[in-house]
């Protein structure tokens, strides 16, 4: 199985957040993203962002 990965750095923000989050399976990639999203970036938790969410995610690890 790959890791995968969403980097926030790919939503561009006026918090400039370089965090990327890396898990196993998707389904715990998109709740650790939608939780990082929802506090600290105001966003609300919902199955179209959710859905978002699911096409920002890579295979792999982040780029340094």
């Amino acid at each position: 199985m790959a890791r995968k990965y969403i980097d926030c750095r790919e939503f561009p923000s006026e918090m400039k957040c370089t965090i990327a989050i890396s898990a196993d399976g998707e389904d715990e990639l998109i709740d650790a993203a939608v939780q990082h999203a929802v506090s600290v970036h105001g966003e609300t938790d919902t199955p179209t962002f959710r859905a978002e969410i699911r096409k920002a995610i890579h295979e792999g690890a982040p780029a340094l």
